[in-house]
């Protein structure tokens, strides 16, 4: 998987590709799909919500660039397999998912895999998560058509919040780095399309 998806995919960062190799991602699959948790391609978990391809979870944790003592927002829980991923490379994670079951069944995972750096909260975090703000980095892992003007106040100065942005079917992956107190500057880094995070107001809504 590494050497076919992960480094092709312009991941180079030796600390990243040692953290993909050591995490087990089989482990938060569904059981049903585990025998497909290294194959190139998203891998349903209900709730309409998929793992992202494995190419695309490395370049993410690869671009914001973590430094162990980095406090991290998750926006979207998932299987907890990205969260595992954060947790090895930073100080502390704190993630949120709108379902509670994905909430549960994640935090059983990382317990069981004794990662013991995070926090899982059951919520709606598509506006940010102001409870344990300000963080050092973000990572969403639904699109959205614009980022909402909530986030630029819930980094620190030098943070870091990756998004992937736009509508079907081209969207931007782009980095945000907060440069003064609640001023972003962003770089466009890859074209991709992923699903969006739930409950997103349209994009005529947004001010940002």
């Amino acid at each position: 998987m590494v050497d076919s998806q992960i480094r092709t995919w312009e991941v180079l960062d030796q600390r990243v590709l040692d953290t993909v190799l050591r995490v087990q991602r089989e482990a938060f699959a569904p059981s049903q799909y585990a025998s497909l948790a290294f194959v190139d391609m998203e891998i349903p978990l209900g709730h309409g919500e998929v793992m992202l391809a494995p190419k695309l979870e490395a370049r993410m944790l690869q671009e914001l660039t973590l430094k162990d003592t980095d406090r991290v927002l998750e926006v979207g829980t998932g299987s907890g397999y990205m969260t595992a991923l954060l947790a090895a490379l930073s100080g502390h994670v704190y993630s949120v998912d709108l379902y509670e079951d994905f909430t549960q069944s994640a935090a059983e995972k990382l317990k069981a895999l004794d990662v013991k750096n995070v926090t899982i909260e059951t919520g709606d975090a598509h506006r940010g998560w102001t409870g344990h703000a300000p963080y050092d980095a973000i990572l969403l892992t639904g699109s959205v058509p614009l980022l909402p003007p909530e986030f630029k106040t819930q980094l620190r100065v030098g943070g870091r919040l990756l998004a992937v942005v736009g509508e079907p079917p081209i969207m931007t992956a782009i980095l945000y780095t907060c440069v003064a107190e609640g001023a972003l500057n962003e770089v466009g880094l890859f074209e991709t399309c992923i699903a969006p995070l739930r409950n997103l107001t349209r994009p005529d809504r947004f001010v940002f």
